[in-house]
């Protein structure tokens, strides 16, 4: 059965307190997959950003879009506030979402 359409703005970690990359999408589990496997070219496969520490679920890709402008303008001491509150320890979520 596919999967529903879910948009979410999400932030992939290479550590904690390291590197971080924010983005959309309309299926966070695969994306966060293609991130762990480096399956793109770009910042996270350069800096090794393969830790799905935060995400955001919205019920419109517009209403994604506009928070993950938000927190992309945002300081970089907003995105680890948002990961702290949400996650403490840092852990890697991607099981959370996709199962084991």
């Amino acid at each position: 059965m596919p999967r529903e359409f879910q948009p979410a703005v999400y932030i992939m970690a290479n550590r904690r307190n390291g590197t971080i990359y924010a983005g959309v999408t309309s299926d966070l589990p695969k994306r966060a997959w293609q991130h762990r496997e480096s399956a793109f070219d770009g910042f996270s496969k350069r800096y090794g950003c393969k830790l799905l520490v935060w995400y955001e679920l919205h019920a419109t890709m517009e209403y994604a879009i506009l928070r993950e402008k938000q927190i992309k303008a945002g300081s970089r001491t907003k995105k680890l506030a948002l990961i702290e509150a949400m996650n403490p320890q840092w852990r890697d979520l991607y099981h959370d979402i996709c199962g084991p």
